[in-house]
């Protein structure tokens, strides 16, 4: 049982994890930026944000806090030209592939950025757009972009995304999402910009239930945005119908194995015995690990799977549900998740009957 403070480990486990295929459906696309990347950004763009405060940035304490501040001085300070966003998702999809990721679904918030550049949505979308299409070239790993609302801005930017993504359409950016502090922007002061967003055809998702967030939150998500999927949820273990109802559904559930709020809140010693994610598999709900921000979690996606197992008491033979369940949530065509769900699970059951003894059965 790892003691909450680090996820870093190796061995044959840790290279057995590695191997296996792997969606990300939940990763915030400036979570991603390397240390060497904003250092070199923050120069280029003359930034305000000197390269000690970015060594600071990613150094994570015992009881880590969350990571918006960080975001905030991305996006007003650091990242002023789309090729600065062009570069951090070309390099997030090249580092994925490290770890046999195949396909990812990005979150990215424009609204900060769009308030502190002079450049347009479209301009800021198509660098991101760019770098995501460049790296698959490369790197073989199909990728989703999905614009986020920023719950602490107010309803009408919501509704304002929303439109500029009905204004410029892409192929590649299929959904909404919603994030940063759920405790000042409960998921109901959205239903707007969700009602306009799947009136034009997108799918949705939403965090909800983070941060300790009431089980209603993930009540509201379902019924007033109507979502596709959910993002952290882990308080609806506190609700046995809404519980069951989610289990009923097949409603596949984004978690985050380093969520800031579980390490800062629960004792090091029983953090993993008492962390939701080791109850959600058990009460039968459709769960799926992620590395969610990785560059400040000081997490990548094989060290999130194996968390899994090392942490949270899952079986290997868990890790093949989890991975038909990121095959099943994602926003791919049937075709291709048929497919997919035919080929990955042959690949995983070989590896499966060649397992390390410290994987358990």
């Amino acid at each position: 049982m790892s003691d909450g403070r680090s996820f870093v480990r190796a061995g044959a486990r840790t290279e057995w994890v590695r191997s296996f295929p792997k969606i990300e459906l939940h990763c915030h696309l400036l979570g991603t930026i390397r240390k060497n990347t904003m250092r070199d950004i923050a120069r280029a763009n003359g930034a305000r944000t000197q390269d000690a405060e970015i060594e600071e940035f990613y150094v994570r304490g015992e009881q880590p806090v969350g990571v918006l501040r960080i975001f905030r001085e991305l996006e007003a300070h650091i990242l002023c030209e789309p090729r600065d966003l062009y570069r951090i998702a070309y390099e997030y999809i090249e580092g994925v592939a490290q770890h046999n990721v195949r396909h990812a679904e990005v979150f990215w918030n424009p609204t900060g950025s769009l308030l502190h550049t002079k450049h347009s949505y479209r301009a800021l979308q198509d660098a991101v757009v760019e770098g995501l299409r460049d790296a698959q070239t490369d790197h073989d790993i199909s990728s989703v972009l999905i614009p986020s609302i920023d719950r602490e801005a107010s309803p009408q930017a919501a509704t304002e995304l929303v439109a500029f993504m009905v204004e410029n359409r892409d192929d590649r950016v299929l959904g909404l999402g919603i994030d940063y502090r759920e405790n000042d922007g409960p998921p109901e002061l959205f239903a707007d910009a969700y009602a306009m967003a799947r009136n034009a055809g997108f799918k949705t998702t939403a965090h909800a239930g983070e941060f300790g967030m009431p089980w209603p939150n993930v009540l509201t998500a379902l019924d007033t945005l109507g979502v596709d999927r959910l993002d952290h949820a882990y308080t609806v273990l506190d609700n046995p119908q809404l519980l069951q109802r989610c289990v009923d559904s097949g409603i596949i559930v984004t978690v985050v194995p380093s969520n800031s709020y579980y390490l800062r809140t629960l004792a090091p010693d029983d953090w993993a015995d008492q962390h939701p994610i080791r109850r959600m598999g058990p009460a039968g709900l459709r769960i799926h690990p992620n590395s969610d921000d990785p560059a400040f979690h000081l997490i990548n996606p094989t060290q999130a799977w194996e968390a899994m197992i090392a942490d949270f008491g899952y079986a290997a033979s868990d890790l093949r549900s989890f991975m038909l369940n990121g095959i099943d949530g994602a926003w791919i065509e049937d075709d291709k998740r048929r497919e997919w769900t035919k080929s990955w699970s042959a690949e995983f059951d070989v590896l499966l009957a060649n397992k390390p003894a410290d994987a358990q059965a």
